[in-house]
């Protein structure tokens, strides 16, 4: 068995009571000014109140530009903020993108040279100021992993940074952050986790402490997520998908995710469509191409998803599983059809050779994929 490191936040705090645990980690830390990253949808709502009411009275400030798929500029301009503001740490609060730009910001605040010097793998020359994090959304799995994810609208791309040095020092993991959620948000964010627990199952830098995690992640997901949905207010729902969401983001920020995130990214570089919504356009068609090389872990999935396979071949509960994710999806109002997106047909080359080109994420995924068979799984999809 080859020698694994398994990366996680420094400390994790989760359950109903974990948002008033903030003031003690910022003392811990040694946090006496730090700059909340958020947006302001989630200051109007009253979410980043809750927050400042459990840091004991601390001068603090509020960057709240941040947007969906945040841009490389929003970085600069939340770097710009910290620095102005003499802030000794940050409070990355809300979805993905907030937590993103915080863990970009933590590793570009010391930085003296260009944000795209820290771009790829390793590329982070020291640890930042102190970082927490909070999600808002149950899906992206991002305070617990190493990566940030940026979008280059020059170049319609999306570039990661990607370095230890970004796990936060605290992951915060309160359902009752999640409940101001919005019913579409929380159905493509927590699409977005069961990817992350799919994909990470099928990894082929999988492990066994992944693989639990994983499949433990999708059991969770598949009772919660339409319970979530259909009540936002359905505490024990919102409670499993948070758990969910970090037990995915545990799995694939050391597993590794594949097939479907590569090509997710050019749809959202390009066409600026949600993340977890391309992940779930592209998740069944992607699991369908797999099947050929991973019939016996997709019978894994089905039977995690509650799906009766007694009697069933390998390739027979391999289909099901494919045929469960598509149901899954329709059940939470996931849109289907890359057209339905505005997504010109005549597209579809270059993405195909734009996704085959993301090594860092095709190294990981059961089936080799080229450009060609790219194609024709984005035409499927389309």
């Amino acid at each position: 068995m080859s020698i694994r490191a398994f990366k996680i936040a420094n400390k994790l705090i989760t359950g109903q009571g974990a948002i008033e645990q903030l003031d003690a980690e910022l003392a811990r830390l040694g946090v006496d000014n730090p700059l909340i990253v958020t947006d302001a949808i989630l200051v109007a709502c009253g979410t980043v109140d809750l927050a400042v009411a459990h840091m004991g009275g601390r001068s603090h400030g509020i960057f709240d530009g941040v947007e969906p798929e945040p841009q490389v500029a929003i970085v600069r301009e939340c770097a710009n903020a910290y620095r102005a503001g003499g802030h000794d740490g940050l409070i990355g609060l809300g979805g993905g993108s907030a937590i993103d730009i915080a863990k970009a910001v933590a590793a570009f605040a010391g930085h003296e040279g260009a944000l795209e010097q820290l771009f790829g793998i390793d590329q982070v020359p020291r640890k930042g100021p102190p970082l927490i994090a909070i999600p808002t959304t149950a899906g992206t799995g991002s305070e617990v992993t190493n990566v940030a994810i940026l979008s280059d609208k020059q170049a319609q791309l999306k570039k990661g940074i990607v370095s230890d040095y970004l796990l936060p020092d605290v992951a915060l993991v309160s359902p009752a952050m999640t409940l101001t959620c919005p019913r579409s948000v929380t159905a493509a964010s927590g699409i977005d986790a069961l990817v992350h627990a799919v994909e990470s199952y099928l990894s082929l830098n999988g492990s066994p402490i992944t693989d639990a995690l994983a499949l433990g992640a999708i059991r969770l997901i598949v009772k919660a997520l339409p319970k979530a949905y259909a009540n936002p207010g359905h505490l024990q729902a919102r409670e499993d998908m948070a758990s969910a969401s970090l037990m995915a983001g545990m799995a694939f920020g050391n597993a590794g995710v594949g097939a479907v995130h590569a090509l997710a990214y050019p749809l959202g570089g390009r066409f600026n469509i949600a993340h977890g919504v391309s992940n779930a356009l592209l998740l069944p068609y992607v699991m369908a191409w797999n099947k050929l090389a991973c019939v016996e872990r997709l019978r894994d999935i089905a039977q995690a998803m509650d799906v009766p396979v007694i009697g069933l071949s390998d390739e027979q509960a391999a289909e099901q599983a494919v045929k469960a994710m598509a149901a899954l999806c329709a059940a939470v109002a996931i849109p289907t059809g890359m057209r339905s997106f505005g997504v010109p047909e005549e597209a579809i080359p270059a993405m195909a050779v734009e996704a085959a080109g993301i090594e860092r994420l095709m190294r990981n995924n059961p089936r080799q994929l080229n450009a060609a068979d790219i194609e024709q799984i984005y035409r499927a999809a389309y």
